[in-house]
């Protein structure tokens, strides 16, 4: 099914602090696209940078109208730029890509062949050959990686890569909040995508500025990988699990105290208070509770937060 605006491809790039890179990057997007004939649009998103990049892409826009941008009032993080570009998109099918030129535009013919012709709801790209450093870099994505193919199911060898490609329904029918960019292959399957695919990509070295990588999003990874695993299977009935696991602990307190009950009838002098069951059993009775009443509170707020993914939006160009 083709988009009425009839824009065979959305290419959205989130950046912050990317000046350097801006111009260059247009410039090799146009000349693909011009190469191959595709009608585009490239969004911008510019996620409260505070060097000179939102001046850069007013000057991009306009040379090219085919140039768009979107600025934040301040810095979001990656997936909150996603998200706004998302809505935005208008092609058939949508690219991301990063700004530092660390990749190729030329990859774009050959993604989009993949989802036109080939039918994947999705395509990832896969660094195999990279050039980041591989104590500080490569060792923690290998790690993350494997698990998140371990708990998700889907074989991508590079669920952090940047260049991606989609059929437009899937962008229109996921939300990307919080940190969940790494992890918009699980979102698009638990929205019903199943057609996911991988395409080895170059990786190119960085030619300006530093990486926004460190250790801190290694960490925070794994436990939106935690988190995503655990909306994904119980995001809209959080009672299953609280409920369950509330149930087990207090029928366990339950049972041990109907057991210190028959002992102390049938041993009157036996002292409940003096046996470490009692303390047992009562804390896992209260803990039991606890959690069946997390699965009650989280049913009345699951999914129903109408401010998670309000972003502040200073300005737009060539969008409505």
């Amino acid at each position: 099914m083709f988009n009425p605006d009839n824009i065979d491809i959305s290419v959205i790039v989130p950046l912050f602090n990317e000046d350097e890179s801006l111009p260059e990057l247009s410039e090799w997007i146009t000349r693909v696209m011009k190469e191959n004939n595709f009608t585009y649009e490239v969004i911008f998103v510019d996620d409260g940078s505070t060097d000179n990049s939102w001046q850069v892409i007013q000057d991009i826009v306009k040379i090219n109208t085919n140039f768009k941008g979107i600025k934040f009032q301040r810095n979001y993080g990656k997936s909150a730029a996603l998200n706004e570009g998302f809505k935005a998109a208008k092609g058939n099918v949508v690219i991301t890509m990063d700004a530092d030129l660390q990749d190729s535009p030329d990859e774009i013919p050959e993604l989009r062949k993949m989802i036109v012709e080939d039918g994947y709801d999705l395509v990832s790209g896969w660094k195999k050959k990279r050039f980041d450093n591989k104590l500080t870099k490569n060792l923690p994505s290998k790690l993350f990686n494997a698990t998140a193919r371990k708990s998700s199911g889907i074989k991508l060898h590079d669920f952090n890569c940047g260049l991606k490609i989609y059929k437009n329904k899937v962008v229109k029918s996921i939300e990307v909040y919080g940190e969940m960019h790494r992890y918009i292959p699980v979102l698009a399957k638990w929205a019903g995508f199943r057609k996911i695919g991988e395409k080895v990509v170059e990786h190119r070295a960085r030619k300006y500025g530093v990486t926004k990588f460190g250790w801190s999003r290694f960490v925070n990874g794994f436990l939106d990988l935690l988190t995503i695993s655990f909306i994904s299977k119980f995001g809209k009935r959080p009672m299953h699990f609280f409920g369950l696991y509330g149930s087990l602990c207090f029928l366990a307190g339950f049972f041990i105290s109907i057991y210190l009950i028959i002992l102390k009838l049938t041993h009157l002098r036996l002292g409940l208070t003096n046996s470490p069951l009692f303390f047992i059993a009562l804390t896992v009775m209260i803990i039991g509770m606890q959690l069946f009443l997390a699965g009650f509170i989280g049913e009345l707020i699951s999914r129903s937060a109408s401010d998670r993914n309000h972003y502040l939006v200073e300005k737009k160009l060539g969008l409505d």
